[in-house]
């Protein structure tokens, strides 16, 4: 059983950046992040494939970037200019199968918050 841990979170203004961190304890492939935003179902925001390409949510294309960190267990997402509607709490999973935007996924963090003022 793979257990995922996400950091990072925090309350900033809008237009700022947050990095947030996810590390595994386990090997884990195709790895994404997703948030759950108040009033809305959880959402797929980016995915790191395993031949390393990655895709996003039309939400967050140009300000959000994905990736790998020296060891294959840590994934960061790069936020910058921040909005209020990016506020919600964020998850990485692990493992995705099928559409990643689907959240197939047999491992979940705990999630993280994210909180954007105007």
């Amino acid at each position: 059983q793979v257990q995922l841990m996400e950091s990072g979170g925090g309350s900033v203004q809008a237009g700022g950046s947050l990095r947030l961190s996810c590390v595994a304890s386990g090997d884990t492939y195709i790895m994404g992040w997703f948030r759950r935003t108040p009033g809305k179902k959880r959402e797929g925001i980016a995915v790191l494939e395993l031949d390393g390409t990655t895709d996003y949510a039309d939400s967050v294309k140009g300000r959000f970037t994905i990736s790998k960190g020296n060891t294959k267990q840590t994934l960061y997402l790069q936020m910058i200019d921040l909005k209020p509607e990016d506020t919600g709490t964020y998850f990485c999973a692990g493992d995705l199968r099928g559409p990643w935007y689907d959240g197939n996924s047999p491992y979940w963090g705990q999630g993280t918050q994210v909180t954007v003022s105007s």
